[in-house]
């Protein structure tokens, strides 16, 4: 597993919203579990994709209509860095 990195954005939120926060680590477990359901479905087949040749998957959690965040594992070769962030914040 990979060290994991909040932005100061999520970070701040995380801190201020249990529900949020619980939100954030529900959508870690479902990430590092593959879960690509609430991608679109060509960012899905990536990620499936990204399973076998190592490159970068990306996942997408939704909060709420207004809030969703990204997660991002970066590629090989050790997968060793993933970050939690606001889509505004890439």
């Amino acid at each position: 597993m990979s060290n994991f990195y909040l932005t100061r954005g999520v970070n701040n939120r995380v801190a201020e919203e249990e529900n949020f926060a619980k939100f954030v680590l529900k959508s870690l477990r479902r990430h590092f579990n593959n879960d690509f359901s609430e991608c679109d479905p060509e960012d899905a087949e990536t990620n499936r994709e990204s399973l076998k040749d190592g490159s970068r998957i990306f996942t997408v959690y939704n909060f709420n209509p207004d809030v969703k965040i990204w997660i991002i594992t970066e590629a090989k070769p050790y997968r060793d860095r993933t970050t939690v962030l606001f889509p505004d914040e890439y």
